[in-house]
């Protein structure tokens, strides 16, 4: 099984409390952090300490062994006498009882003299150490006994500190030979490992007492944000049991004010109507009573004004009766509404539907969208003059789109971009409470291309 991305065996960085991810995050970071500064402290401790001791012992040479060499600043070689000396001061001195071997350089590389006869005249590489010493700095490695001429010495196996101390003219301070020095070093190797040790302690501490007092701060920031969290999502819950409640009410009380509609549409049909229709029919009887011109032309025009009111009634009658909400598909209810419209004002109606097959929606949205779908042809036939009608219904995840469309001259100027409320009758009006006790959200605006449309959305999540 794949993990989805984000997520470590399973589980997901966001799920976790940001005190954990403090812990997590902030615990990498503390440890690289103890890491780098350990081996930085570390490494300028030896660093200190193996100059401080270089220096030392270069001071050294230049009090006792600097004027033993001073044959060297006339271009020669050393002298039998000088050699001798120089080995004698090495034996014989508390340096010489810890250092295990000793060459004496010239700038070409050449060995002038060494504890190990069998290199004296042999010519090897200039090492960088060997360079920096020729230019008059004193030089130091603990350990680093890798070089061609240090085979001898790193065959001992034993903590050795190199160092390479510039041996200098006593009249003119130039530098003519360079001595190096492999003195024993276990005591110094001890030191820094001890040192090393605590530095490495010290840091850790510093570290882990800085990690424990955030850890500490943070911790008491996300249990706040945990309870408030809880709270809140306690609240949200409660927040969209009382949506729902409301929005089930919402759809009931407009479900009884259809059925109120639909019961004014027929008593109106079946009560003001008839009488009207049997006041026309005793019209026709009353003119044929009379024969004067001008009492036929008042009985006209009573039967004409009665058979206009009984037109009037019956289409009231019409638009507040409600098709078979509950057994009808919303395509078909808008199919039919839309041949019904095109039938009475003679304007066309294109209809574009896109549902997924199968689409069931409850009662109370199929209302919502039929009157919603019925005011806006009726707005699109009265105020853009029937011109280019478009119905339009789409389904996208949880998100019904309504949109009634037409090619009129659209909404006046100014009333663009604004809600069905500031710039409709009070049909729209209306409208606009019944989507909104569903949740949804109700527009009226003008089209790039000419025209108005009347927009619709629901969110069928909390319509249901």
């Amino acid at each position: 099984m794949q993990d989805k991305p984000g997520s470590w065996d399973g589980w997901q960085w966001e799920s976790l409390s940001l005190a954990r991810q403090f812990a997590l995050a902030g615990g990498t970071v503390m440890l690289v952090a103890i890491l780098a500064v350990g081996l930085w402290v570390a490494g300028r401790i030896e660093s200190i300490v193996v100059r401080n001791t270089a220096n030392t012992t270069s001071l050294y040479m230049e009090s006792f062994v600097a004027p033993l060499l001073q044959d060297l600043s006339q271009g020669g070689d050393l002298s039998s006498a000088s050699r001798l000396e120089v080995a004698a001061l090495l034996e014989q001195t508390a340096l010489g009882q810890r250092v295990v071997s000793f060459k004496l350089w010239n700038e070409q590389g050449f060995v002038i003299d060494a504890s190990n006869a069998s290199l004296e005249g042999q010519q090897f590489p200039l090492s960088e150490n060997l360079r920096l010493a020729w230019a008059g700095d004193v030089r130091a490695d603990l350990g680093q006994t890798g070089d061609e001429e240090d085979l001898a010495e790193g065959a001992l196996g034993v903590p050795l500190l190199e160092i390479y101390a510039p041996i200098r003219d006593a009249k003119t301070g130039e530098v003519i030979a360079v001595a190096e020095f492999y003195e024993l070093a276990s005591d110094l190797a001890s030191d820094l490992i001890t040192a090393r040790l605590a530095s490495w302690g010290a840091v850790t501490a510093v570290m882990v007492a800085i990690g424990l007092s955030l850890f500490a701060i943070v911790l008491r920031g996300s249990f706040t944000i945990d309870r408030q969290i809880s709270e809140l999502k306690s609240l949200s819950a409660r927040n969209l049991a009382l949506r729902i409640r409301a929005q089930g009410a919402a759809g009931r009380v407009a479900a009884l004010n259809d059925a109120t509609l639909k019961q004014i549409g027929a008593d109106l049909h079946d009560g003001p109507a008839q009488h009207l229709g049997f006041a026309a029919l005793r019209l026709d009887s009353l003119r044929g009573l009379t024969t004067d011109a001008r009492a036929q032309a008042e009985v006209d025009a009573v039967e004409q004004a009665v058979r206009e009111s009984i037109k009037e009634i019956r289409s009231i009658a019409r638009g507040l009766s409600l098709p078979d909400i509950e057994r009808r598909t919303v395509t078909d209810l808008l199919q039919s509404l839309a041949l019904g419209h095109a039938e009475r004002s003679g304007s066309p109606v294109d209809c574009a539907f896109d549902l997924p097959e199968g689409t069931l929606l409850s009662a109370a949205v199929k209302t919502c969208v039929y009157r919603v779908a019925q005011e806006g042809l009726t707005n699109a036939w009265r105020h853009g003059g029937g011109i280019a009608q478009e119905l339009y219904l789409e389904l996208a995840g949880d998100l019904l789109t309504l949109a009634v469309r037409d090619g009129g001259p659209g909404l006046p100027p100014g009333a663009e971009p604004a809600s069905v409320t500031a710039v409709s009758g009070m049909g729209l009006s209306g409208m606009t409470d019944r989507v909104e006790s569903l949740g949804g959200r109700i527009e009226a605006r003008n089209r790039r291309g000419g025209g108005a449309e009347l927009v619709m959305t629901l969110d069928l999540k909390g319509a249901e």
